[in-house]
């Protein structure tokens, strides 16, 4: 390894187990020697991250509530008070009922609507908030979106408007913490087996056509993800903002499937 994150602090919000793309990148920058805290909700998925961030020696563990303003408030003073500052911060956080991840998307509830963009956009504005005060030397945050932003994928319904909402997010915070040298992006994998993955109605048979389809003929892997999210944060990517970074095999760049798929 070449210790690229050595000497740096982030945030990871998150991780649900081994399988999460949080957990991917939260290793991949743990092994280039960053040193993370965890945050979680809830005691059942407490427990779930616990032997994870042990794993890359982290004891900093943070029950929050991304809904709850004192919750938040409580997570970012905490940080401040072990570390006093900020490096990086990745949020991996989004949420839909699940019923509503299958069928038509006229048929969104207005609660679901909101309680959606409410949980998967407007709380990484709400931690962006929150991260600028610790990161008075500069720093990166990072937020997961999907390609269903822009193009309409089959059951993705209320969360394609939930990430198009995030990814113009994305460019209006990084407008306004540039000058503060932090950067924002987002990372845009394709279809993988996850919790938050499998809760999307066809979830087996869209990760199979993305698979024989992307010009690669390959599903992201957690290896590749987290690569992408350790050049965000580290040196290397000084000038990088405002960006969805594709980490899909190529599919976003289709306008077909292959020929031999047709």
């Amino acid at each position: 390894m070449a210790d690229l994150m050595k000497g740096k602090r982030g945030l990871v919000m998150g991780v649900a187990n081994e399988r999460s793309i949080a957990w991917g990148i939260a290793s991949a920058l743990a092994s280039e020697g960053a040193e993370l805290a965890f945050s979680y909700q809830g005691e059942a998925f407490g427990k779930r991250v616990q032997p994870l961030a042990a794993s890359v020696g982290s004891d900093v563990l943070i029950d929050v509530d991304v809904t709850n303003e004192d919750s938040l408030d409580a997570c970012f003073a905490e940080i401040g008070r072990r570390w006093g500052s900020l490096d990086f911060l990745i949020h991996a956080i989004a949420f839909s009922d699940k019923t509503e991840l299958t069928g038509r998307f006229i048929n969104t509830t207005k609660g679901n609507f909101l309680n959606s963009l409410n949980i998967s956009c407007f709380s990484f504005i709400d931690v962006a908030r929150r991260a600028e005060p610790l990161m008075p030397n500069g720093g990166t945050l990072i937020t997961l979106t999907f390609q269903g932003s822009n193009r309409v994928s089959p059951n993705y319904n209320v969360m394609g408007v939930a990430k198009a909402a995030l990814e113009s997010a994305t460019r209006y915070l990084a407008n306004d913490l540039g000058p503060q040298k932090i950067r924002v992006n987002a990372i845009s994998p394709g279809p993988m087996k996850t919790l938050a993955g499998s809760a999307i109605g066809g979830a087996r048979a869209t990760f199979r056509h993305t698979e024989e389809n992307s010009p690669l003929r390959a599903n992201a892997t957690l290896e590749a993800i987290g690569g992408t999210a350790v050049w965000l944060c580290s040196d290397y990517g000084a000038c990088t903002t405002g960006e969805v970074v594709h980490v899909d095999g190529g599919y976003h760049a289709l306008g077909f499937p292959q020929a031999e798929n047709l």
